[in-house]
């Protein structure tokens, strides 16, 4: 029986080696922050959207366009603005007045990779175009809908601190994204790697792409095949029950959360664990696993009350309370 783990875990690890090119070429540019690159090759690997929270300068945007050069894929970048339409994200119909015929102008929604800058400069009708596109993977211009090409993944941004002229994101759109991402400072050390590196007027940095989006599909296939034990999932049913029924597990929550989970965070749960095993090389899910990308993905989706703004109570204060109470088997 160890036998076959080990063969596994062998396997596992020989298919994880093919992202080392891509982890070298984005190295080049970006210093430090391991967990938002591991987070972000994460929700490429699973199909899931990702929300960047971080006060400017943290290198969101040079981050997931540095990722972007490192595979074979299109990419576009959205400036979301206040005056930005619906239109301008998804595209639209140009009437022909020659022809009398309707032709359709396609947006920049038709990538595989979308970088929706500053997503909450946008009023809630510009932000509510990429439902369709992030949950259906399709888009419908006038009376025709198109399909997006493979893999397609939205990544937005948002400054937390600079309220002013933003617009929060509707419950419906926040709860498509599979992870949210809280990036923090670098360390002295990573700073003054940084300045060495990228304060010359024009960096002398280059990134190659190095995976195509057929690599992509083969490394979802291996992950798949990660084996995800039913001890884990009953965990996984657990930890996303606790936030909705916390008494039932011993906690004293129900004045703090106004909505718990929903069913998409339990399958998005499931497919980041699977992920973080296959990068950490592992052919099996552990409850750490569930412990280390538990947050990214529930944090957003664990909604709070007046009350528990009032006691600085943040939905992370309230998952660390989860986490710890909930058995772990």
């Amino acid at each position: 029986m160890n036998d076959d783990l080990r063969e596994r875990d062998r396997q596992v690890q020989t298919i994880r080696g093919r992202l080392d090119p891509l982890y070298a070429q984005v190295a080049r540019v970006i210093i430090g922050q391991r967990e938002l690159v591991d987070r972000l090759v994460l929700g490429l690997l699973t199909g899931g959207h990702m929300l960047l929270e971080g006060v400017p300068g943290l290198a969101k945007t040079l981050a997931v366009r540095t990722l972007a050069q490192g595979l074979h894929l299109t990419f576009q970048r959205i400036q979301f603005t206040p005056d930005l339409l619906p239109a301008d994200v998804i595209g639209t119909q140009i009437y022909n007045p020659r022809s009398g015929e309707f032709t359709i102008k396609k947006g920049p929604v038709f990538a595989n990779f979308v970088l929706a800058d500053e997503i909450n400069r946008a009023p809630a009708k510009v932000q509510s175009a990429l439902l369709e596109a992030m949950q259906e993977k399709q888009v419908t211009i006038g009376d025709h809908t198109y399909a997006l090409e493979q893999p397609f993944i939205v990544l937005a941004t948002q400054n937390p601190i600079e309220q002013e002229g933003t617009y929060p994101l509707p419950e419906a759109q926040v709860d498509r994204f599979m992870l949210k991402l809280h990036l923090t400072y670098p360390s002295k050390q990573e700073e003054l790697a940084i300045l060495d590196r990228m304060a010359q007027i024009e960096p002398d940095v280059a990134v190659t792409p190095v995976l195509s989006a057929q690599d992509i599909f083969e490394l979802r296939t291996a992950i798949d095949g990660i084996y995800l034990d039913d001890k884990v999932k009953k965990y996984i049913v657990e930890i996303v029950h606790a936030t909705r029924r916390p008494k039932d597990y011993g906690l004293n929550l129900e004045s703090y959360i106004q909505y718990g989970a929903s069913p998409r965070a339990t399958i998005f749960l499931t497919r980041g664990v699977k992920g973080q095993a296959f990068l950490e090389g592992r052919s099996y899910v552990t409850p750490q696993d569930v412990k280390t990308i538990g947050y990214d993905v529930l944090r957003h989706r664990v909604t709070i009350t007046y009350e528990a703004e009032a006691e600085d109570m943040t939905s992370e204060h309230l998952l660390k309370k989860i986490f710890d109470q909930v058995k772990v088997p």
